[in-house]
């Protein structure tokens, strides 16, 4: 019977002790959503305690998205919610108290997506920085657009748009073979890029390449079938250096890919006209007019070309 007392003392020692250290200690607790504050899963949070002494602990996010953390000693943590594909959440210098669980603010986490575009972001700052490049080079500031456009290169070297505009800069000081290489890497990045490939086909024929060009404006064909820019530009090309009945063609690819492209019926009309097709002509110059065009040149001289040919018949 001592025995037994003895041993129920014993229990009850330890139950206290266990009691007062529980008592010694804190629990966090807190949840982690998304932006449509849908629960996050399996995302992990980091706890880092910042009183002084390295202490860490880890955690998941169960199917609520909540999460719990108990023995923690009180005092100042820093809680980081993370998972693949979002871009992390931080509370910074929270403190967690003894006894009941403490409730740490809620972890609403962006995708990586999101964050880089939202306000302030990487994208957001890239766009920004581009936008005053661009004012600049449209101000013929072109000294202080080729730095902008660096400058952009430094911290993102993979933007095409950004390679295409700094060559039109380096073309426009006439920088040409600087200027090559800027469109060559515009290119590299994004293979068949049109713009890219039409302004390199004009340096080319700037520069007296027209072999290079020539090239090039074939492969814009293969390359972009059915890009009507792509089209429209392989026609003006071909009916600048005098193939008018590949430069019609060019321009009828350019009319089936986009039946809107106003200035692609206009200079069809105008190779029906030269190749002898009259009616061929007249239908592309009144297409072109039901297009409501704003170039007033040309519209009076479609206007005018309709009216000469349909006396003719």
């Amino acid at each position: 019977m001592k025995r037994a007392l003895a041993a129920a003392f014993l229990l009850v020692g330890l139950a206290l002790i266990a009691s007062a250290a529980q008592a010694q200690t804190g629990t966090a607790r807190g949840k982690v959503v998304d932006a449509d504050n849908k629960p996050v899963v399996d995302a992990k949070v980091l706890i880092e305690f910042q009183g002084g002494i390295n202490r860490k602990f880890e955690t998941k996010t169960n199917k609520k998205g909540e999460w719990m953390q108990v023995g923690m000693q009180p005092g100042p943590y820093k809680f980081t919610a993370s998972k693949e594909g979002y871009q992390p959440g931080v509370v910074d210098n929270f403190k967690i108290n003894l006894g009941d669980p403490t409730e740490v603010p809620l972890f609403k986490l962006q995708t990586a997506a999101a964050a880089a575009n939202a306000p302030g972001g990487p994208m957001d700052q890239l766009r920004k920085a581009f936008q005053a490049a661009v004012e600049l080079q449209n101000a013929n500031k072109l000294d202080e657009a080729e730095a902008a456009y660096k400058a952009i290169l430094q911290t993102n070297p993979d933007v095409p748009e950004v390679h295409l505009n700094l060559g039109n800069v380096l073309a426009t000081k006439k920088d040409n073979a600087n200027a090559e290489a800027e469109f060559q890497k515009a290119l590299e990045l994004r293979p068949g890029y049109t713009d890219a490939m039409t302004q390199l086909t004009r340096l080319y024929q700037s520069t007296g390449q027209t072999d290079k060009a020539a090239a090039l404006v074939d492969q814009m064909g293969t390359v972009n079938p059915q890009d009507p820019r792509a089209q429209y530009n392989r026609g003006v090309f071909l009916m600048q250096n005098g193939k008018t009945e590949d430069a019609a063609k060019a321009f009828e690819a350019a009319t089936a890919a986009d039946p809107n492209m106003a200035d692609a019926w206009y200079w069809l009309g105008s190779q029906d006209l030269n190749l002898g097709k009259n009616d061929e002509a007249i239908k592309a110059y009144e297409k072109y007019l039901s297009l409501n065009p704003q170039n007033a040149q040309q519209v009076q001289a479609a206007t005018g070309i309709v009216a000469a040919l349909k006396k003719k018949k």
